[in-house]
């Protein structure tokens, strides 16, 4: 009996070292796949980098402000996760307002392109006026909804 159990015992450790040898030919595989991995994300960082140094000016400032637009509900929905929700229509009223003045402000950034063929006849002072005038309505049927 004493055999038996030694022999399995070996078989067991034999088992044991070939999981051990293939789990260390995964991690490796793994890391080096990981680098990979990190290469191209910088290798794709830095392409964008550079194609968006060649964008204009005034389409920096709309992206700036539609991730202000953003961040600013992202912050309402974490005080109201914080704090809670008592005034439920102030809360749906403020982040309504920043995800469509974001929404907005994306048509806006479409439109100003001149890369976009569609809006290319289109005046800037045109699209800007379009954005204030839905910036207003936006605003007034959220002033109704506040109450």
């Amino acid at each position: 009996m004493s055999l038996y159990f030694g022999s399995g015992l070996r078989s067991d450790l034999n088992t044991l070292k070939h999981r051990g040898r293939h789990r260390k030919s995964e991690e490796m595989a793994r890391s080096s796949s990981s680098t990979k991995d990190g290469e191209s994300f910088l290798a794709l960082f830095h392409s964008l980098r550079s194609a968006y140094a060649a964008t204009p000016t005034n389409l920096k400032i709309i992206d700036l402000y539609i991730i202000f637009a953003v961040l600013t509900a992202l912050i309402q929905v974490v005080y109201m996760g914080i704090v809670g929700s008592f005034p439920f229509n102030s809360f749906l009223s403020g982040v309504l307002s920043c995800i469509g003045t974001a929404v907005l402000a994306v048509c806006l950034r479409i439109q100003v392109n001149k890369d976009n063929k569609e809006f290319k006849d289109l005046p800037s002072e045109r699209a800007f006026a379009d954005f204030l005038l839905c910036n207003l309505v936006l605003h007034l049927v959220i002033m109704n909804f506040l109450g």
